[in-house]
């Protein structure tokens, strides 16, 4: 086979860098699948990996991205036929196996999720890594009692990827969605995805008492740091929180006071080493009844070239939704 494109995060002399190279599909990493991909996208995790801010990159040279989605074109896994819709998230994609950055990947099968009925590859990328982290969030939350006549849900990080996600689908599925950003230019669009209230992370009163008025029935919390900790101060009796993220920092400085006083629940989310047997159930919902209803509006497309600048800006925080890349 001829070579074929992908983007490549290297290291040298301690600094890491990212371009494009022609590979061979000897020069990939083994596994019983190989994908001819024709979509992936753009999470925060790919761009600590490609510029080397996170320092998550566990071997060099790897391909990036951490999500995938193709068609099978070879596969020595019987679960798994030439031609199949395939897609691939998480696991050790983009960070210790090579990723999605490229035309192929080759991945064990015990990774490779079957695209679901009425989802195509384009829909599956626009989801991504930050859809299935959503639903994810609000299964667990569901779960551990979330209904939508508990009361409001707060969605912190709103506008970016897995907070805009998390809108969307919440307010699909009857939940009154207050959505908290830092952009203020973002609450149209917000309200748009259907959020019914927004609020301004900065005239946030977030008080440094023990226990805040109680004002949230759930949150999804792709922030970390302070928001979390405001968050279990402001939940109500029973309510759930599910933590998925740490662009706002890794720390939490609360105190057990919501937990045995108020009964709240912080549920941890993990995206990257999901059984497969709720992987795939999230991946049905996604396309089912909790299907994305804004895909379109809150998703760019962007080719290889443009990885750069995109990694760039959503590490400045500019970019608004998910950013799907054209393979």
């Amino acid at each position: 086979m001829n070579k074929f494109k992908a983007y490549q995060i290297h290291e040298d002399s301690g600094k890491v860098s990212a371009k494009l190279v022609e590979l061979g599909l000897d020069d990939l990493d083994p596994g019983e699948v190989l994908i001819r991909n024709s979509h992936s996208s753009v999470n925060y995790k790919d761009a600590l990996a490609a510029t080397g801010m996170g320092r998550i990159v566990r071997r060099f040279p790897l391909v990036g991205g951490i999500d995938v989605a193709g068609v099978v074109a070879a596969s020595s896994d019987a679960r798994f036929r030439e031609g199949d819709a395939v897609l691939v998230t998480g696991y050790g994609m983009g960070v210790e196996h090579d990723g999605g950055y490229a035309e192929y990947s080759r991945v064990p099968g015990d990774w490779v999720v079957p695209l679901p009925q009425g989802l195509s590859a384009f829909d599956a990328m626009a989801i991504g890594t930050a859809g299935f982290t959503a639903a994810l969030a609000i299964m667990r939350m569901e779960h551990n009692g979330l209904k939508p006549g508990n009361g409001p849900v707060a969605v912190s990080g709103a506008s970016g990827g897995v907070g805009s996600m998390a809108v969307d689908l919440l307010a699909g599925l009857g939940y009154e969605v207050t959505a908290i950003s830092g952009k203020d230019d973002q609450h149209e669009y917000l309200r748009h995805l259907g959020a019914s209230q927004v609020l301004s992370r900065h005239t946030l009163e977030l008080g440094k008492k023990p226990l805040e008025k109680a004002l949230w029935a759930g949150a999804v919390d792709p922030v970390g740091g302070e928001m979390l900790a405001w968050l279990t101060r402001t939940m109500r009796p029973h309510g759930t929180i599910a933590s998925c993220g740490l662009t706002g920092g890794i720390e939490l400085h609360t105190t057990v006071m919501p937990f045995i006083l108020r009964g709240v629940s912080l549920l941890g989310i993990d995206s990257v080493q999901c059984p497969m047997e709720l992987r795939r159930s999230a991946w049905e919902r996604l396309a089912g009844e909790m299907r994305p209803r804004n895909l379109e509006e809150m998703t760019q497309t962007i080719i290889f070239g443009q990885l750069p600048a995109t990694f760039d800006a959503l590490l400045k925080g500019a970019v608004k939704g998910r950013v799907v890349v054209k393979i």
